[in-house]
């Protein structure tokens, strides 16, 4: 099979690869609580309202009962049995703000549940701490969900009583938070909280009775989790995320669609996107139901929908602690924890070669203190060790090139045959005879870029994952490495560095058509690849910069190709003078 057709079917696969993976969308699932028409409907039985419990509306006040909050919630039919009555809570609603090393959390006495979890090392748009928890969600993180739906709406809604909260709410150790509530109906709910003072980590511990019945409780987490910096569009959005044995089993939108519930014994699950997650650490045997939900864009903005991700964790052992994981996808962070927590990362099927690519260019950011030209130098580097595989390529192409003339003089006398001739054996006997005859390789131009293409990938990966590129500047423009070029100059110059590069490379065969094929395929990745991030611009534009110098370099040391032209064999008469030949006609057989 000649070269060119193997370099077509190869685009070909890149092309649909790229048209899957990043153009076709798949279609997000309806509002829950809204027909296809937009019009509202009651909620289900079980769900609560935020918006009900956060505005105070006529009977959830200071001293409202359970069974008046719960009827106030929209949807909801007034309850016909008796009120309640608080035994244990509080008569208002009211935050607890703790503060670590990493995080500024907030919880709300109503529930018992967290409105904000936000992290401190890590920015948004408007340079402030990272918000992880959507804002006016109706389900908030730790809500509790039984098997009796009215039990439900006052373990959601109650007002709990807190203790153990610091004086000034910051910790300087682990933090410890006990909600308590308990009514006249024998409804009783404890809940247990454990920050770690320099983790992204909190523990969780419920029990739930009503009279003399113990109920097992299902914690739920709202949208998830929804990084607003994240501008590319190749980069991964919100899904869900179940890992038990091997590798983490990743659930985009339309895999939630065709299958919400899964059950396994999980050493973690929940929802990440591309440099965050929030997830349950161990749940062991447990269900885990996720569900997409659309954020519309703010009143009078311009931005596109979100489509954000929500679980929720039913263990076997409802009663045993549980730990959340609520923060950076970051490798060291991970590792941490615990070694296969690192597989939440998504490093591609070359994560042999990224984690150490990964580790060199933050231990190159070490000594240089900027991820742009952190990137520059290890690409330096990785070109200085890939060096003698591109030389030895182009040495072999160059090679071939000086043989084109007799390789095209073999196909043309068997040009007429068809492929399933037996004569047209000869010619591939003929080949390799020449090959020989050479001391060709015709496989030795491949090779090398065979061995360089795992590096590349590897490469892309750890620029697109790695979340010490996100929100970083490198100079002038360049305000994101993880997010496009925002005047294109990247993309640019490296369509203008592959277009030179591909004039100084040597040209296998004599084909007009291939060559102009060749020459038109800078602009095909130019197109293709315009929205990569910042970052894996940068290295590709550095790395062909770096290909044209050795390649310069390389046809310095090796000369120009000693192409020799043969006659075709219609050219070469033979002459008569006399009756016996000439000598130029003696010489030209």
């Amino acid at each position: 099979m000649e070269r060119r057709v193997l370099f077509a079917i190869f685009l070909c696969f890149v092309v649909l690869y790229i048209w899957q993976g990043f153009v076709v969308k798949p279609v997000p699932k309806p509002v829950p609580g809204q027909a296809q028409n937009g019009t509202t409907t009651a909620p289900a039985a079980g769900e609560t309202s935020a918006s009900s419990a956060a505005g105070a509306p006529a009977g959830s006040g200071p001293g409202a009962t359970a069974a008046q909050t719960a009827s106030s919630i929209p949807g909801t039919p007034a309850s016909t049995t008796p009120a309640a009555t608080p035994l244990v809570g509080e008569s208002s609603e009211r935050d607890i703000r703790v503060e670590t090393a990493d995080v500024v959390a907030v919880f709300t006495n109503r529930g018992a549940r967290l409105k904000s979890w936000k992290l401190k090392h890590y920015l948004d748009h408007a340079q402030q701490p990272q918000e992880l928890v959507e804002a006016g969600a109706e389900t908030l993180p730790f809500s509790l969900r039984t098997a009796d739906p009215q039990v439900n709406r006052t373990l959601n809604t109650a007002l709990y009583a807190v203790t153990g909260l610091p004086a000034d709410g910051v910790s300087a150790g682990a933090t410890d938070l006990r909600f308590e509530y308990r009514d006249s109906a024998g409804v009783h709910a404890l809940k247990e909280f454990h920050l770690e003072p320099t983790a992204y980590v909190v523990t969780v511990r419920a029990a739930v009775t009503a009279g003399d019945r113990d109920l097992a409780a299902a914690f739920e987490w709202g949208p998830a989790v929804g990084d607003n910096l994240a501008a590319s569009n190749l980069v991964q959005g919100p899904q869900g995320i179940v890992f038990e044995t091997g590798s983490a089993l990743r659930l985009p939108a339309k895999s939630i669609a065709a299958q919400p519930v899964y059950e396994g014994n999980y050493k973690y699950a929940g929802v990440d996107d591309n440099y965050f997650m929030s997830v349950a650490l161990d749940p062991g045997r447990s269900k885990v139901t996720f569900e997409t939900h659309p954020i519309p864009p703010p009143a009078g903005s311009t931005a596109a929908a979100r489509t954000l991700v929500t679980y929720s964790v039913e263990r076997a052992e409802s009663t045993a602690p549980l730990k959340f994981f609520v923060g950076p996808k970051a490798l060291d962070v991970l590792t941490a924890i615990t070694p296969e927590f690192s597989t939440a990362i998504n490093f591609g099927r070359f994560a042999v070669i990224v984690v150490p690519l990964l580790q060199s260019l933050k231990w190159v950011h070490g000594f240089v203190g900027n991820w742009g030209w952190s990137i520059v130098i290890l690409t330096i580097i990785i070109n200085l060790v890939t060096a003698p595989l591109r030389h030895k390529q182009v040495v072999s192409m160059r090679k071939m090139q000086e043989i084109q003339p007799e390789v095209k003089a073999i196909q043309d006398r068997y040009s007429k045959l068809k492929a399933t001739d037996p004569a047209k054996q000869k010619m591939n006997q003929e080949m390799m005879a020449l090959y020989r005859e050479k001391k060709v390789n015709p496989a030795a131009g491949c090779v090398p870029m065979l061995l360089m293409f795992p590096i590349m990938l590897a490469m892309w990966a750890v620029l697109q994952v790695s979340i010490e590129l996100r929100g970083a500047p490198w100079v002038g423009w360049i305000h994101d490495l993880s997010a496009p070029d925002p005047f294109y100059i990247l993309p640019v110059l490296m369509v203008a560095t592959q277009f030179l590069q591909q004039r100084m490379t040597p040209m296998q065969g004599a084909d007009p058509a291939q060559q102009k094929m060749m020459m038109f395929m800078p602009l095909v990745m130019g197109f293709i690849f315009f929205s990569l991030p910042a970052g894996a611009l940068l290295y590709y534009v550095v790395g062909t910069i770096i290909g044209i110098t050795q390649q310069y370099l390389t046809n310095s040391i090796i000369g120009p190709p000693n192409v020799r032209t043969i006659r075709p064999a219609a050219e070469r008469r033979v002459k008569r003078v006399g009756g016996g030949k000439t000598d130029a006609a003696s010489r030209e057989e």
